[in-house]
């Protein structure tokens, strides 16, 4: 509670507080530089923070014996983690099995990230997707109640990153508690029961995605560009009147809209754009998502910030 880490001038953490529940998947989510990163390691244990308390699991880092207690209880996934190209995924894992009093086995561990075809096969001859069900694999081996997952699927292709959703989906299925970081929106949808959207090292938002997607006031998002040299920041009060329309926010490349009802909405933006003979060069319509939370609260795109 009450976190705070700087770096020098800079605030990474900046009195947080967190209450994670057992046997949920939390998500923190967040662009880079969020502060995601740091406030994981404060909670395993391996960055001390400058001010607050942690208590995981009962425990606290600054007791000893907690301390050593934890790390029997813990499974941990760093944002890059690097193993010994030469050894086998069977040596890998039971190096890692060995410093547990109790474990899985290693077969038991292949099973749950469907690496059982790759026991003998070297580390440096594994796919990317493969090297990060192994390091998961890694985290899982000492039978932890609680995994830290930090960026996961970062880099990764579509097809991995569903196979690793499915090894988290099925460890909290064992009632298991997940604590994962993020900045794919669409990751913590699929799997968090809880997010905190963090920025500049503080949490804005905190809520079931649901929660979360329905403060916005709004089901539906319509994105469009004009063509012919329109100009959107002239449109944009008119738009802000429409029937249905929530918001309306200027993007990079034109406007961006929040709607109740997209069946009301899209026509009388469309007869708006006729009424000012104004043409499209694009116009796209989702469903409101995590990321239109951030947006919404920031300002900003996730990838922009």
């Amino acid at each position: 509670m009450g976190l705070v880490k700087k770096y020098d001038d800079v605030t990474a953490v900046a009195g947080l507080d967190l209450t994670i529940h057992r046997g949920e998947c939390f998500g923190l989510l967040g662009p880079n530089g969020a502060g995601k990163t740091t406030t994981i390691e404060i909670l395993e244990g391996l960055t001390l923070p400058d001010a607050g308390e942690v208590e995981v699991l009962g425990m606290q880092w600054s007791d000893e014996a907690g301390g050593r207690a934890l790390r029997e209880h813990l499974g941990i996934q760093l944002q890059e983690t690097q193993l010994a190209e030469k050894l086998s995924v069977n040596e890998t894992l039971s190096l890692f099995r060995s410093f547990y009093e109790t474990s899985n086995t290693v077969d038991e561990v292949l099973d749950l990230v469907s690496l059982g075809e790759k026991k003998e096969s070297w580390v440096g001859k594994l796919s990317g997707g493969q090297k990060q069900r192994l390091a998961v694999a890694c985290a899982l081996v000492g039978k932890p109640d609680l995994l830290f997952l930090d960026e996961p699927t970062t880099g990764l292709d579509p097809q991995s990153r569903r196979q690793l959703w499915e090894v988290v989906e099925r460890f909290k299925g064992q009632g298991h508690t997940v604590l994962l970081t993020t900045h794919y929106m669409d990751e913590a949808e699929r799997l968090c029961d809880r997010v905190a959207i963090m920025d500049h090292g503080k949490v804005i938002a905190l809520g079931t995605p649901r929660e979360l997607i329905a403060s916005l006031g709004a089901e539906h998002v319509i994105e469009f560009a004009l063509a012919n040299g329109g100009s959107p920041a002239d449109l944009k009060p008119e738009l802000e009147k429409l029937p249905g329309i929530r918001s309306v926010r200027l993007t990079a490349d034109g406007l961006s809209l929040t709607a109740a009802e997209l069946h009301t909405a899209l026509p009388a933006l469309m007869a708006a754009l006729e009424r000012r003979k104004l043409g499209l060069s694009s116009l796209t319509t989702h469903h409101a998502t995590l990321e239109d939370v951030f947006v919404s609260l920031t300002g900003r795109q996730l990838r922009d910030a």
